[in-house]
């Protein structure tokens, strides 16, 4: 097992094409700039978009905060290709915001308590970089304001190694009944990976 140290360096290479590819998009652009990270689970979207926000600082959010509420989780909203997010309450709360250069108020939601988590509520300010970070930030329901769009891919032995890291093993048959089929039914239908910039092969 490679120690923290050496994980780190081999993040640090494995990013280096996402990092270069910002550092061209603030030295060309003048306006606002917004990055997807899309893709599997488990396959290091978090870590990628922690180490760019270190790195680049701007905003960063998270598409698992905008987990569905009770009254969405109809039968219908279930079985919807990439419905498993807010994408209606993001795209108000976040996207649109962002694009006309307004402060966001952005209001986790805690699967947990199903419930909107006051603690984490906060003001957002403008920043000219913006970083979304998650599956299902590609849906087109939001059309396309990217100015880069990277794509976390990985192998499924080391997907289901992962989500045991991550989540033990409680629901590790909920992530391989539901949860992993749903992202990479989502994935192929909307062509993602095909649609992005840039993949990364978690290693």
């Amino acid at each position: 097992m490679a120690s923290s140290y050496e994980q780190q360096q081999r993040d640090r290479a494995r990013f280096m094409p996402v990092v270069l590819a910002i550092e061209e998009l603030i030295r060309t652009e003048d306006d606002t700039l917004l990055i997807a990270i899309e893709g599997r689970t488990g396959a290091g979207k978090t870590t990628i978009s922690k180490y760019l926000h270190e790195k680049f600082g701007g905003n960063l959010f998270h598409l698992d905060d905008y987990y569905l509420q009770a009254h969405q989780r109809t039968p219908e909203r279930l079985r919807e290709v990439g419905g498993n997010v807010d994408y209606e309450r993001f795209k108000a709360e976040v996207l649109e915001p962002v694009l006309r250069k307004e402060v966001v108020y952005y209001r986790p939601f805690n699967y947990h308590t199903m419930d909107f988590d006051p603690e984490f509520a906060r003001e957002v300010p403008v920043k000219r970089l913006n970083i979304i970070e998650g599956t299902y930030c590609m849906n087109p329901y939001f059309g396309d304001p990217y100015d880069l769009r990277i794509f976390m891919d990985i192998k499924y032995p080391q997907q289901i190694e992962n989500v045991i890291d991550r989540e033990g093993t409680a629901e590790l048959d909920d992530y391989i009944d539901k949860w992993i089929p749903k992202t990479d039914i989502y994935i192929e239908r909307m062509g993602i990976q095909e649609k992005c910039d840039i993949t990364i092969m978690f290693s």
